[in-house]
């Protein structure tokens, strides 16, 4: 159990690194403090856990007829929900979500790129002999 609270800590620092530039970027997205920037970090993690994959699954037919844009929705509604949520945390509207969104991923992903490298669990081994398939 211990094993998985190392990149549990270090996911959840990424978050909040994200969301704390995001809010520096974008005028729609305001913290009154840090501890609003760690809680909404956490909840936006057991949101992207637990509501978006239900969120996804109940709108597969509109994913897919949108080849998969709608995901983009799904996360800002999700951000949205976060900030719903928590004391300190407001994101002005659907637009300034849909754009913070697609920035915090993207940050977030070359954030966790740069430090991580990928774990030994992740990172992909190439054979060295014989067949590949």
């Amino acid at each position: 159990m211990l094993n998985y609270l190392g990149p549990f800590l270090i996911t959840w620092a990424i978050t909040a690194l994200s969301l704390w530039v995001a809010s520096y970027l974008f005028k729609g997205i305001r913290f009154e403090g840090a501890g609003s920037v760690i809680i909404a970090a956490l909840l936006l993690g057991f949101a992207n856990a637990i509501v978006r994959p239900l969120l996804i699954v109940l709108t597969l037919p509109l994913t897919v007829l949108t080849f998969g844009l709608f995901l983009l929705v799904i996360n800002a509604l999700v951000l949205l929900l976060v900030s719903a949520l928590v004391r300190g945390f407001k994101v002005s509207g659907f637009w300034t979500a849909l754009f913070a969104s697609i920035f915090i991923s993207i940050l977030s992903f070359l954030i966790s790129a740069t430090i991580d490298g990928g774990t030994p669990e992740t990172r992909i081994q190439m054979p060295s002999e014989g067949n590949w398939l």
